[in-house]
């Protein structure tokens, strides 16, 4: 794509917008047939979470809250203040009061192509420089309308935006892809444990053994100091993710306080704390970790090591963690109590196959993983050389 940057202009959003516009100020409602978009709805990169929430409102009133196709949003307060949002769904959605809504003159500037900016470091330097407040920042619209926004002739505001939504879309469908193989996953992992017993044709029910827990998982409770050891690894519960057994964060013992528990290179770390969490990952270091967790290592007289952490990933194990957690502010599995719970598992001869074939799920999903790093990183490449 060639640009004619001699041709581009620098304008202001006032001078671009017809009106900045405020949402409504309403409450959710389960009942209601409209969708009540707030700040909450929407993640950081641009899209809508799960879980959206309803109201109701009268014709009227939604006339003049509705959203239609490219409105853009901005979040007017708090953390997010200033992250935005382009309106793509053709469902009833009416904006709510901590959203600003931009009218655009289009035939000015394109509404992918402004969205495009707003993903820019650009207008995040400027961001800072328009916000108000700090311990509850906000932008308003007098200090928005002053931002500064290049402009191409339209032609070419058009090929911008269709080559960042190119890269968004290779980015969809890599994360889809990504949903869809750990949905594989789960449903392998669910039949295998579940009552059925199977996997294919690769197990019979003679393959099956019934064990309790403490004859293939050794609980490891040795304790360390942060500020006496010489570690440098420290990992919490916040640190690891929803069924991914890889740690992708990690702390220091610099940023904790209290008696934490040594792991060691191929330890499992599980989140006792909050089960349903569903915190399971294999440490690839030797470090710290919260007392909140529990340090596993496999019986491997019993159990391939390798194994042990794809079983606790099963949802079978899951919903007994949950099941057997005490507490109701912050429910925690004892260690006594998960020790003398009974599974039934393939026998030890059994694993190896099974384990070659949930690596090589990891190993995909790890692969898919790069390419949206790769295309983020690309797209935010872009942006700063198109847009910066």
């Amino acid at each position: 794509m060639k640009l004619r940057k001699d041709k581009w202009e620098i304008a202001r959003l006032e001078d671009l917008s017809q009106d900045i516009e405020y949402g409504i100020t309403a409450s959710s409602d389960d009942t209601g047939n409209t969708v009540l978009l707030r700040i909450t709805d929407i993640n950081e990169t641009g899209r809508l979470n799960d879980g959206l929430r309803f109201t109701t409102v009268n014709e009227k009133t939604y006339a003049k809250y509705e959203l239609k196709q490219n409105n853009v949003l901005i979040a007017r307060s708090g953390a997010t203040a200033g992250k935005p949002y382009i309106h793509k769904s053709g469902e009833r959605f009416v904006f709510a009061s901590y959203l600003l809504r931009i009218l655009l003159k289009e035939d000015k500037i394109n509404p992918d192509y402004f969205f495009s900016f707003l993903n820019s470091p650009n207008y995040l330097k400027q961001l800072n420089g328009i916000k108000i407040g700090s311990a509850q920042p906000n932008v308003n619209t007098t200090n928005l309308g002053t931002l500064k926004i290049p402009v191409p002739p339209l032609e070419e505001q058009k090929q911008i935006a269709s080559l960042f939504q190119s890269i968004e879309t290779s980015m969809e469908y890599v994360e889809g892809q990504e949903k869809n193989l750990m949905q594989l996953k789960n449903n392998l992992l669910r039949d295998l444990f579940s009552e059925k017993q199977h996997f294919g044709h690769h197990l019979k029910e003679k393959d099956f053994e019934t064990v309790k827990f403490d004859k293939v998982a050794i609980n490891i409770s040795e304790r360390v100091e942060p500020k006496k050891t010489t570690l440098i690894t420290y990992v919490g519960l916040e640190h690891l993710d929803a069924d991914n057994l890889r740690i992708e964060r990690t702390g220091t013992p610099d940023d904790v306080i209290g008696t934490k528990l040594k792991i060691y290179k191929g330890d499992i770390i599980f989140g006792k704390r909050r089960a349903y969490l569903r915190k399971v990952a294999v440490s690839h270091f030797d470090g710290i970790a919260s007392a909140h967790s529990m340090i596993l290592r496999a019986n491997e007289k019993y159990i391939e090591k390798d194994f042990l952490p794809y079983f606790m990933q099963s949802d079978t194990f899951m919903s007994r963690a949950v099941q057997i957690s005490e507490g109701s502010l912050s429910p925690t599995i004892k260690n006594k109590t998960l020790a003398q719970q009974e599974f039934t598992l393939p026998k030890k001869e059994k694993q190896k196959e099974l384990i070659s074939i949930f690596k090589q799920f990891d190993l995909t999903m790890d692969q898919l993983k790069q390419q949206k790093t790769t295309l983020k990183n690309l797209k935010q490449k872009l942006l700063d050389d198109i847009l910066g």
